[in-house]
């Protein structure tokens, strides 16, 4: 006996639900995450994310595997968020600031002494803070999986100590790309420019900046005290750092796993906060026996030099998300 027409396409149907079926659980059993940073292999950014990437594979019996490519490997920090948009990139662990150009609003993290301590900025940004910033760059197409940190800046040099913001003046400085830290070293005096991280040491080592500012992990990581004499612990600005994953990415991985995924990558973030604190004396130690002359500075000055950088951005931030900010501040 023939089987009808009807009853053969809803076994064809049914067939071939089962096989698209079987091929999406396929596709979520068995996920490859490349996530790449621009830092050392020597830095916390990639020892953490080494642990995590580990921690992961083996909550998720291998369903989920994250490939750690460190110092750049996939790209600049601005070539890894814009192909993550896009879904070429899968994933990375970059500094915050380095958002503005996607989300203007994400500079809010790295105003001048926007932070007293590293832990005020870690309750706002593991609370309301971080909520809100994480929800202006999902529609972008980037999931923010948690914060993590970079620490405070100092600046280096190879002119003079600077223990002033007069002592800046016409200092060649690398800053990185954003409107608010080109601004910020304009108001001290500073001749600032952008240039990728990658190509920093050369620039220095060949004079073509002064100075720069970075946290004393990364000045030690990157051997900046080879090409630098002079380090001002101005700690001008607290930077965190956002381990991040494409939405594309993202969506491969089942949700019980994103759920391993997330509370991995919080528990890492924390190590390697920890990481960052325990590490700052001994680095400073570190630093001045490569040669690096260290001074303290008049930061009192510095603040008020930097008062109208908050005034120039309150339009950028918007009432809502400075009066957040300000609840974890006082």
């Amino acid at each position: 006996m023939s089987v009808p027409a009807f009853s053969r396409r809803i076994a064809a149907g049914l067939l071939a639900g089962m096989i698209g079926l079987s091929s999406a659980t396929s596709v979520l059993a068995d996920t490859t995450i490349r996530l790449g940073h621009v830092l050392a292999d020597s830095h916390s950014w990639h020892k953490a994310a080494t642990s995590f990437a580990k921690e992961v594979a083996e909550k998720t019996d291998g369903r989920v595997k994250i490939e750690i490519y460190p110092s750049g490997q996939l790209g600049t920090e601005k070539e890894v968020i814009e192909g993550m948009q896009i879904g070429t990139m899968d994933a990375g662990v970059i500094g915050s600031g380095s958002f503005q150009f996607v989300e203007p609003k994400l500079g809010i993290i790295e105003m001048p002494y926007a932070w007293t301590s590293r832990e005020q900025a870690f309750a706002a940004l593991d609370g309301k803070l971080g909520e809100q910033l994480a929800g202006l760059l999902k529609p972008k197409g980037i999931e923010v999986l948690a914060w993590w940190e970079n620490g405070f800046r100092n600046i280096t040099n190879n002119v003079r100590p600077v223990e002033k913001p007069e002592d800046l003046k016409g200092l060649k400085i690398r800053v990185t790309p954003d409107k608010v830290r080109l601004a910020t070293f304009e108001a001290l005096g500073a001749q600032p420019a952008p240039l990728a991280f990658g190509e920093l040491y050369s620039a220095l080592q060949q004079g073509v900046f002064d100075a720069q500012e970075n946290p004393l992990s990364i000045i030690e990581s990157s051997s900046f005290y080879e090409v630098q004499k002079y380090l001002s612990m101005t700690g001008h600005i607290w930077g965190a750092a956002c381990l991040t994953v494409s939405t594309i990415a993202w969506s491969q991985v089942s949700p019980e796993d994103q759920a391993i995924v997330k509370e991995a990558a919080v528990r890492w973030g924390n190590e390697q906060r920890k990481m960052v604190a325990e590490s700052e004396l001994e680095l400073l130690e570190k630093l001045k026996a490569k040669g690096m002359q260290v001074n303290e500075v008049d930061k009192a000055a510095f603040v008020k030099a930097l008062e109208p950088i908050w005034e120039s951005q309150k339009e950028t931030f918007g009432a809502d998300l400075l009066a957040t900010m300000d609840t974890y501040r006082k």
